[in-house]
């Protein structure tokens, strides 16, 4: 299902890394139109997250898109099981971050671990249910 030439990654994931290492690292920023630097840092790096998936969707599926198919999926059941404990694992990291590391990160983030982590569980989910009790044969 790949496409006869596969689509260029390198960009994304190149210009994503550089913009992950300025908000994890150097942290540069402007104050933007909200009067918040590390607004715009977090923005930054929701930006650089988007960049990183597309690279890595490209480089793995060998085509365009965003969305990973279940058809794409070499082992669909054990792919969607290891997402599923990833998810947990994600989720249980945003409770933690917010309810014990909130002096320290900043608050959005157990908010932001949570959609993450419920994402991750709906695919899951989805997945386990297709090829599973769901599945056409």
């Amino acid at each position: 299902m790949a496409e006869a030439d596969a689509p260029d990654w390198k960009l994304q994931g190149i210009v994503g890394a550089v913009i992950m290492l300025n908000v994890v690292s150097l942290k540069l920023s402007t104050p933007g139109p909200w009067d918040s630097e590390s607004f715009t840092l977090g923005l930054m790096g929701g930006v650089s997250m988007v960049l990183l998936y597309i690279s890595w969707y490209r480089l793995t599926f060998k085509r365009r898109g965003l969305i990973p198919w279940v058809d794409l999926w070499v082992e669909p059941k054990k792919s969607a099981s290891l997402v599923l404990l990833c998810s947990i694992v994600t989720l249980s990291m945003a409770w933690f971050t917010g309810n014990n590391m909130q002096d320290i990160l900043p608050r959005p983030t157990g908010l932001v671990l949570s959609l993450v982590g419920f994402l991750m569980l709906t695919q899951s989910l989805y997945v386990l249910l297709s090829v599973g009790p769901l599945s056409e044969d």
